[in-house]
């Protein structure tokens, strides 16, 4: 007999799912799916595994649930199991999971523990030895993380301070009442920002985070609420829309969202009705791209920016920088909820270069250039409060890029900027973002702050 546990990592929105089961009792059940299930159904095949049960810790917000898709891709016979604890509802089938809940497959159970403040109906799993009474690991969904906590404040401000009461409660009376040795499955991974600052380890035990974790160290509940409150991270715009999505139930693709290839000309008649998500690097968007494109590089970091920036009620046309990039992309955007696309560019820029389809060009701007052209060109820094804070260009002006198009009213249209970030991956979606609202004098930075840095220039430091 082998326990099977796998721990699966979801790029860009850092989400962590789980396969957990036996090979003895050939059954396994899945815990916060993505909706791209194919890893978990050959997960299951490698090891000879059926899976019977799968399992939500919360209604998510940073991601579409991938739930219903992989019950429906083995013919509905998993049970998908939901917490009904605080009152949630789903619109669509289920089962009810309530506290203290237990499962077995094979040797190793699993029961569900009511652990709200992330969300009102939030649910951890205690697992075990089947047999034994003492947990050797916990999946904490987005109640605990590495070095972190999760968030209290994506329901509103209604229900804020409830919630961060309830999550000080759960953390002092729940986590921190578990054995040293108890081991820390999260949901997350650093750069989601569903918690505060989360560590970068994919996970931790009890003991290490009663040491180190700053949260669970706050033992006073006014104290933990004020560090709540200056440590959470900006809301992105698509957590409330995907809320929303999740509790009513995604879609049922059986696939990837449907994308047509379309030749030059169909792509320039038909893309204005929608928008052009460019997913190929800094340098060959600004190179050359079509119009009004945002662009967003085929990296697992498109996921959350495009979830910040781009609108779910539009198609979306891509271009791509091969034809074979499409199916990853495709798979970036559906993780947050993207299922609306008009069509693909056959061929991608090189095609519309040789039909003779116009063009347009973002000049990129070394930080040696930028240091010269002081007073000359505004460096445009696009990076979090807290990357500012800690240092940037002198005479930059900060907005932050999942803000940016929010504050498009308050910079000055007759300056020249040049976008920088940490590295230029975000500036370059800051630069496209200028471009397609009417800012013509907009350059990029590549390397952006780093080469700033690395250079040796001068820095401004807040007192």
């Amino acid at each position: 007999m082998t326990v099977r546990f796998e721990q699966i990592l979801a790029d860009g929105v850092a989400e962590c799912s789980y396969l957990l089961g036996d090979d003895a009792s050939g059954t396994a059940a899945v815990v916060d799916p993505t909706p791209d299930v194919e890893i978990y159904i050959e997960t299951a095949r490698t090891y000879g595994l059926a899976i019977t049960h799968v399992f939500e810790t919360h209604i998510h917000a940073d991601f579409m649930s991938g739930a219903r898709e992989l019950v429906d891709r083995l013919g509905g016979a998993p049970e998908l199991c939901v917490s009904v604890e605080g009152g949630a509802r789903y619109a669509f089938d289920h089962k009810p999971l309530r506290d203290g809940d237990g499962f077995t497959f094979g040797g190793i159970s699993l029961v569900a523990r009511h652990t709200p403040g992330h969300t009102p109906e939030h649910m951890s799993y205690l697992l075990y030895e089947t047999g034994k009474e003492t947990p050797w690991g916990v999946l904490s969904g987005d109640s605990f993380f590495v070095d972190s906590v999760g968030r209290p404040d994506l329901l509103g401000e209604e229900q804020t301070d409830e919630l961060t009461e309830q999550l000080f409660d759960t953390v002092q009376t729940f986590y921190m009442e578990l054995d040293d040795g108890v081991i820390i499955y999260p949901c997350h991974a650093a750069g989601s920002a569903c918690g505060p600052d989360i560590g970068d380890r994919m996970s931790s035990s009890i003991g290490y985070e009663r040491s180190h974790n700053p949260y669970a160290q706050i033992t006073d509940p006014d104290a933990f609420e004020k560090a709540m409150k200056r440590d959470a991270p900006p809301v992105p715009t698509h957590y409330p829309r995907l809320k929303k999505v999740n509790a009513e139930g995604p879609e049922v693709l059986r696939n990837l969202p449907r994308l047509p290839a379309l030749t030059p000309d169909r792509f320039a008649e038909a893309c204005g009705a929608g928008q052009v998500l460019d997913t190929r690097d800094m340098q060959g968007f600004g190179g050359g791209h079509i119009a009004g494109a945002l662009n967003i590089a085929a990296r697992p970091e498109l996921s959350v920016w495009a979830g910040w920036l781009l609108d779910p009620e539009r198609p979306i046309y891509l271009v791509t920088e091969t034809d074979g990039d499409v199916p990853e992309v495709l798979t970036l955007l559906w993780r947050v909820g993207f299922t609306e696309f008009g069509g693909y560019l056959a061929g991608g820029m090189g095609a519309w270069r040789e039909d003779g389809s116009e063009m347009r060009q973002i000049p990129q701007m070394s930080v040696h250039d930028l240091n010269e052209a002081r007073g000359e060109v505004t460096p445009l820094d696009v990076r979090k409060d807290g990357e500012w804070e800690g240092g940037h260009i002198p005479g930059a002006e900060h907005a932050f890029l999942g803000e940016l198009r929010d504050k498009l009213g308050e910079l000055d249209r007759s300056k020249p900027y040049a976008t920088y970030c940490a590295s230029g991956f975000r500036a370059s979606i800051a630069s496209s973002l200028l471009a397609a609202n009417g800012f013509e004098a907009v350059r990029n930075v590549p390397g952006s702050w780093k080469a700033w840095r690395s250079a040796g220039y001068e820095v401004d430091c807040p007192d």
